[in-house]
């Protein structure tokens, strides 16, 4: 049986007389649970509240599925008070580390044991206070890296593609050089005529403006034609008796180069040998071959410039902690860090107020506010939607408006959004903290409005920053 000197081991306790000491040892259950048991589970309802006076206990919390301690009640120690006292669901799990020796007050009795006494309340409360800043300080580190995780994935994803193409023209293009270094070398022990010579570099030249002004989206729309050309040319390549045609087809038609082309240059070589007639074709096909390589070469460089200029402005290194920013670059470069999410089946509307000014914010912790509601705006979709995003000046406001066509916020659960811990999300899939660094941050940081409305198919966060 509990006793007297045990309870008075923990400081609320301290504060009881003795016959309320001795009422609480007369109701208090002994449990003596193996490691290992499970004392409270995540999203279960209150058990009552619990007294520790040997062994461990573990706190755990799931994040994504996957249950993360967060820390230990180690003897002496008490625990449970907190859902006993919301009325809600255990917020972590409890399970035990070692042989326990534990006590257990049912709901009613702590409840009529907490209001009976004014000291025994207040410790009870303080330690609520002092747990409570210990978990949300604990999840929002946890979002904060769940965030940085998810930014970090989609980075690298992005990195991933122009990385390998610049790897794979860097590598490639040197064997074609010296390859075209060596038929520049034999060319020239024939002693061939300058202009003959010119009209080859011509033509090279006229095929280098093609590659390099061609766009993926017009190289798109000339796929037909393109492929047409391939076929002409290898009839034709085929025809005048050059080996392995088919490996020069392709760079010849991206240069716009026709079987004609080809007839006229070869022409004033008729009483030359096949091989270097042939050589010529080659040489022009690699040299294509070569700019194109540099061509995604480069366009890889740009891509990977591009991101990392996205990320470097996201996070506003180099600037203080609060300067003048434009609204639209911190939604964009948020946005091309989500690319992954969006470049497949979700559209983007863009209506931008473009003679909206400059604010005066901290820049990062704005972006932390894209960051949370687009991404929460593209899980609500399950990445199949239309995302748009409005901006425009609202009085002394600047207001953006992100808006989702998922399938909205049930009605009783709007009023509770922006609540700590309060999650609209399967369990163990939100931390319910994401729109409350939202709010504080749009609120307490930037003294500006945010507000939420929603209905089937339109959920709409409207964020107000003062100009």
């Amino acid at each position: 049986m509990l006793c007297v000197d045990d309870l008075l081991v923990l400081e609320p306790f301290q504060q009881l007389p003795q016959a309320q000491l001795e009422w609480v040892c007369d109701r208090a259950n002994k449990l003596t649970p193996l490691p290992g048991t499970l004392l409270l589970e995540e999203g279960g309802h209150p058990q009552g509240f619990f007294i520790l006076l040997k062994g461990r206990v573990s706190i755990t919390r799931l994040s994504e599925g996957t249950e993360m301690p967060i820390g230990q009640h180690e003897a002496p120690a008490f625990f449970g008070e907190i859902p006993v006292l919301t009325d809600g669901p255990v917020e972590v799990s409890m399970r035990t580390l070692t042989d326990c020796e534990l006590y257990q007050l049912n709901c009613p009795d702590f409840l009529t044991l907490l209001h009976n006494c004014r000291g025994f309340e207040r410790s009870i409360f303080q330690a609520v206070a002092k747990r409570s800043r210990g978990l949300e300080s604990f999840i929002r580190s946890r979002e904060k890296m769940a965030a940085l995780g998810t930014l970090s994935a989609g980075l690298a994803h992005e990195l991933n593609n122009p990385a390998a193409a610049l790897v794979r023209a860097m590598r490639d293009v040197v064997p074609a050089i010296q390859e075209l270094e060596q038929m520049n070398l034999i060319y020239g022990q024939h002693n061939p005529d300058p202009e003959h010579t010119q009209a080859w570099q011509d033509t090279r030249d006229r095929g280098y403006d093609v590659i390099l002004n061609r766009s993926a989206d017009t190289q798109a729309q000339d796929a037909m034609a393109l492929s047409d050309r391939e076929d002409a040319l290898l009839d034709w390549l085929e025809d005048y008796g050059v080996e392995n045609a088919w490996k020069l087809t392709e760079p010849l038609a991206s240069a716009s180069i026709e079987p004609e082309t080809l007839e006229q240059l070869i022409a004033p070589w008729k009483d030359y040998p096949n091989e270097l007639r042939d050589q010529g074709i080659r040489w022009l096909a690699l040299s294509f071959d070569v700019m194109t390589m540099i061509k995604n070469g480069l366009r890889g460089a740009e891509r990977i410039s591009e991101l990392v200029h996205s990320m470097k402005s996201y996070s506003h290194m180099d600037q203080g902690a609060k300067q003048f920013v434009n609204v639209h670059d911190g939604i964009e470069n948020t946005i091309k860090l989500f690319c992954y999410k969006l470049k497949h089946k979700v559209q983007i509307n863009r209506k931008y107020d473009c003679a909206l000014p400059k604010i005066s914010a901290y820049g990062s912790e704005l972006n932390q506010v894209w960051t949370n509601l687009i991404d929460n705006a593209i899980d609500a979709m399950g990445e199949t939607g239309t995302l748009e995003i409005r901006t425009c000046r609202d009085r002394d406001y600047a207001r953006v408006d992100i808006i989702d066509s998922g399938p909205g916020i049930p009605q009783e659960a709007q009023t509770r959004i922006f609540e700590p811990f309060f999650t609209t999300k399967a369990m163990g899939k939100g931390s319910g903290l994401g729109l409350d660094v939202v709010q504080r941050i749009v609120k307490n940081r930037h003294q500006g409005i945010v507000t939420v409305s929603s209905e089937p198919g339109r959920t709409c966060f409207t964020v107000c920053l003062p100009i």
